[in-house]
């Protein structure tokens, strides 16, 4: 099952409200899946500052952050949003790594949360309705090759700024997995869509641009699947051959959204005057700014 949704705003008097549109539309497929829920939010970057999105089961832990120096943290739940000096990024990165927490997004423009629970849970949890931004996708899984846990839940990030929500399933994920490990690319779960994830981030790092990674999916990775990527500056879609996981588009001249089915796009504003159609498979969609 799983639901996915994507959000680019073209308006800008609409990004106060991101946060609040994409909690709606992911609210809606709940059905889709029951165990987890997450979200990744783009906001406009900050001259010479970036973000890192940092996890931990113990909120505690993530109280000593603000030392780190430069940091300004803004603690969620059991996410902790580190906004600090550019050039201080990686420092930062093996510090948290160092005290046992877990890097859930890093990059000038992107946070991402995500936790056990329905998506109105989650959402919930981290005031996400509350949050401004340019553009965000969205996931709900219900879990099929992994556990439940809040690693295994979506999105997936691997590159700076870049995130990837997946519904579908790969069926050469342990071998790609492996010939990335031989590329010196990291795993932390065993779920496939951080493959996916870890395989646009190799191909871009080699010089793709992200429609050319995208494209090399579909000969690279075989499976059924639907995937929305997130970059800093836009979103992008690809349905494998097949194209039998379900998925709407629609445009207007304020926004282009995506979802798993039409009712994640009902609650946004003027949805009776989109362009509405259903992306056609092998073919990839991408909107920047």
């Amino acid at each position: 099952m799983c639901g996915i949704v994507g959000l680019f705003l073209k308006d800008p008097a609409l990004e106060p409200k991101l946060g609040a549109m994409l909690s709606d539309m992911l609210g809606a497929l709940s059905d889709r899946g029951p165990d987890s829920a997450g979200v990744a939010l783009y906001a406009r970057p900050r001259a010479g500052r970036a973000k890192l999105t940092v996890q931990s089961a113990d909120p505690a832990a993530l109280a000593g952050l603000g030392a780190l120096a430069g940091a300004e943290v803004t603690l969620r739940d059991s996410h902790a949003v580190l906004d600090l000096p550019a050039e201080g990024l990686e420092a930062a990165r093996a510090e948290v790594r160092a005290r046992g927490l877990r890097v859930m997004s890093a990059g000038a423009a992107i946070e991402i949360y995500k936790e056990v629970g329905l998506p109105h849970d989650v959402a919930s949890r981290f005031g996400i309705a509350g949050m401004a931004g340019t553009h965000g996708v969205g996931h709900t899984r219900m879990a099929t090759e992994s556990a439940v846990t809040t690693a295994g839940a979506h999105p997936f990030s691997t590159g700076p700024d870049q995130c990837l929500v997946h519904n579908g399933s790969l069926s050469n994920h342990n071998a790609v997995r492996r010939r990335l490990r031989r590329e010196g690319l990291d795993f932390e779960t065993e779920n496939d869509t951080e493959v996916a994830a870890a395989y646009l981030t190799h191909r871009m790092a080699a010089g793709a641009d992200l429609k050319t990674a995208m494209e090399g999916t579909l000969d690279d990775l075989d499976g059924f699947f639907t995937f929305v990527v997130g970059t800093a500056d836009g979103f992008a879609v690809v349905r494998d051959p097949i194209a039998c996981k379900p998925a709407v588009m629609a445009e207007t001249d304020r926004y282009v959204a995506f979802g798993s089915e039409y009712r994640a796009l009902a609650v946004l504003p003027d949805i009776g005057k989109a362009k509405i159609w259903e992306p056609e498979p092998s073919t990839v969609y991408f909107w920047e700014r």
